[in-house]
C-alpha cells in the first residue's frame, strides 16, 4: 500500500511498551502488593490512598499493562484451588467448604475492599471498572478483574444500601449540576430548563449512595399530566403553563438515566419506577395513569440493517426519509406514518437480540412489569428522535395491579405484554409485507 512502511504481516505484532510505562505499572502493583500485606492491615487507608494514588497516576500504555499485570498477579493459586477441591470432594465438610471457598476467592478483591478504604476509593473503583469495560474487546484477559469488581460493586449497591430522594429547586447545587450532566435521553441545556423540570408539575427522584453523597446513580424525570401524553416537546418546554398538580390525573415518566458506565449491570431501574409509583400514589390518590412516554432508540437502526438485507419494502421507506423534508410535507408525513407506526409495532414485538426484545427501552420496561400501551407519531421531533426513532415515542404502561404478573410472564417466557391495538398494527405490517410478496 502506498504510503505503507510496514508488511502486513508485520503490522499485527504486538507494540513493545515503553520500559517507563513498564516501571511505572510494577510501581503501582507494587503499592497494591505492600496494601494486601500484614502492614495493609494495620495502616490501610494511608497505604490504601497511596497506592489509589499511584494507580489514578497512570495513563495510556502503563495503564494497560496495569490492568494486565492485575489480571495476572492476583489471581487465585491453581494448585491450591486444585487440592481443595479434591479435599471436598472427597469430604464434604463444613471445614472443607470453607477452604475451598477461600481458595478460589481472588487476592483482587481483597485488594479492591482495601482501596475502597481511601478516600474517594469507591467512586476510584466505579471508575476501575468503566476502563476495564471498555477495553475487554481487545484485553480479554482483564475479564476476571472485572467481574471480581462487579461482584463486589452489586454487593456494595445493594438496594438495601440505597437511599431514595426526591430532587428538586432546593437540592445541593452539586446535585443539580449532576443532573444536567448525565441527563441521557433529552439534554438539559441550562439552568432555565432544569428549574422547568422540578417545578410543581414536575418531579424528579433518584438514588443515592452513602459513598457519594452527590452523586445520583439512576434518577428518572416525570411529568404530571391531565391525560397520557404523545409528544414530549411540551413536556420539555421551559416556557409551559404549570399545572395544579392536584388537578392531574397521569404521571408520565420521560426520562431515565443511569449515571455510572462503572456499575453498568447492576440494577436499579426497576426497584426506582416502583418506588416512585408507590411515592406518587401516596401524593397524589386522584392519579389514574402512571405511564412513560419513551424513545424507540433502535427502531431506524433496525429499519435500515432490513433496507441492507434486501427488504425492499424499507429500503423504500428508508430513500424516502432520506431524499425528502417528509416532516415539512404534511402529505408525505402521513404517507410515511401509515407505513413506519405499523412497522415500529412490529419490531416492537417480533424484532429480537436473543430471546428478548431487540429494543433496549422496551427490555427495560417490559422487563419492569410494564404493558406497551400506545406508539406516537411524531412524539418526540429533536434531531436525536429522529435519528434514533424515526420520530415516534412509545407509551409504557405501569399498572399497579398488572406489574407482578407482568413481571413474571417477561421473565419466565420473555412475553412481550402488549394492547391489543399494537397487537393490530403489528399484524398490520405483516400483512402488508406478505401481500407485498406473494
Amino acid at each position: 500500500m502506498p504510503g505503507c512502511e510496514t508488511s502486513p504481516v508485520e503490522s499485527t505484532r504486538p507494540v513493545p511498551r515503553p520500559l517507563g510505562d513498564t516501571d511505572d505499572a510494577r510501581g503501582a502493583i507494587e503499592r497494591c502488593n505492600v496494601l494486601l500485606s500484614e502492614r495493609g492491615e494495620v495502616s490501610g487507608a494511608r497505604l490504601a490512598t497511596e497506592a489509589l494514588a499511584a494507580y489514578q497516576s497512570l495513563t495510556g500504555s502503563s495503564l494497560d499493562a496495569f490492568f494486565d499485570l492485575l489480571a495476572s498477579r492476583f489471581s487465585p493459586d491453581p494448585d491450591i484451588v486444585r487440592s481443595s477441591g479434591e479435599a471436598y470432594r472427597k469430604d464434604p465438610s463444613h471445614a472443607n467448604l470453607l477452604a475451598l471457598q477461600r481458595a478460589v476467592e481472588s487476592p483482587r478483591q481483597e485488594l479492591f475492599r482495601r482501596l475502597n478504604l481511601a478516600s474517594g476509593g469507591t467512586e476510584a473503583l466505579i471508575d476501575m471498572r468503566r476502563r476495564l469495560l471498555r477495553g475487554l474487546d481487545v484485553h480479554r484477559a482483564w475479564t476476571v478483574s472485572e467481574a471480581d469488581l462487579a461482584h463486589l460493586l452489586r454487593s456494595w449497591f445493594n438496594g438495601g444500601f440505597l437511599e431514595f430522594r426526591r430532587i428538586d429547586w432546593r437540592s445541593p447545587p452539586a446535585v443539580l449540576e449532576n443532573l444536567i450532566k448525565y441527563e441521557a435521553v433529552h439534554a438539559i441545556r441550562d439552568w432555565r430548563e432544569l428549574r422547568r423540570r422540578l417545578q410543581a408539575d414536575r418531579r424528579c427522584f433518584g438514588f443515592f449512595h452513602p459513598s457519594l453523597p452527590d452523586e445520583p446513580l439512576i434518577f428518572t424525570e416525570l411529568a404530571l399530566t391531565s391525560g397520557l401524553s404523545a409528544k414530549v416537546q411540551p413536556l420539555l418546554d421551559p416556557d409551559s403553563a404549570v399545572l395544579d398538580p392536584r388537578s392531574c390525573d397521569c404521571a408520565v415518566f420521560y426520562s431515565i438515566s443511569s449515571c455510572h458506565e462503572g456499575l453498568r449491570g447492576v440494577s436499579f431501574g426497576n426497584s426506582l419506577i416502583r418506588r416512585v409509583a408507590d411515592d406518587l400514589n401516596r401524593e397524589f390518590p386522584r392519579l389514574k395513569t402512571v405511564a412513560t412516554l419513551s424513545p424507540v432508540p433502535g427502531f431506524r437502526a433496525w429499519l435500515t440493517g432490513a433496507a441492507r438485507d434486501g427488504e425492499r419494502r424499507h429500503a423504500e421507506i428508508v430513500a424516502r426519509m432520506d431524499e425528502s423534508n417528509w416532516l415539512g410535507d404534511a402529505a408525505e408525513s402521513a404517507e410515511l406514518e401509515r407505513e413506519l407506526v405499523p412497522l415500529c409495532a412490529a419490531y416492537l414485538l417480533s424484532a429480537k437480540r436473543g430471546a428478548e426484545p431487540a429494543d433496549p427501552v422496551a427490555r427495560f420496561h417490559l422487563g419492569n412489569g410494564a404493558r406497551l400501551e400506545r406508539l406516537n407519531w411524531l412524539g418526540d421531533t429533536s434531531a436525536a428522535g429522529i435519528d434514533r426513532s424515526a420520530g415516534l415515542t412509545a407509551n409504557y404502561l405501569y399498572r399497579l395491579s398488572d406489574i407482578e404478573p407482568n413481571h413474571e410472564a417477561y421473565v419466565t417466557a420473555h412475553h412481550v405484554i402488549a394492547s391489543r391495538r399494537i397487537e393490530k398494527l403489528a399484524k398490520t405490517a405483516l400483512a402488508t409485507r406478505s401481500s407485498r410478496t406473494s
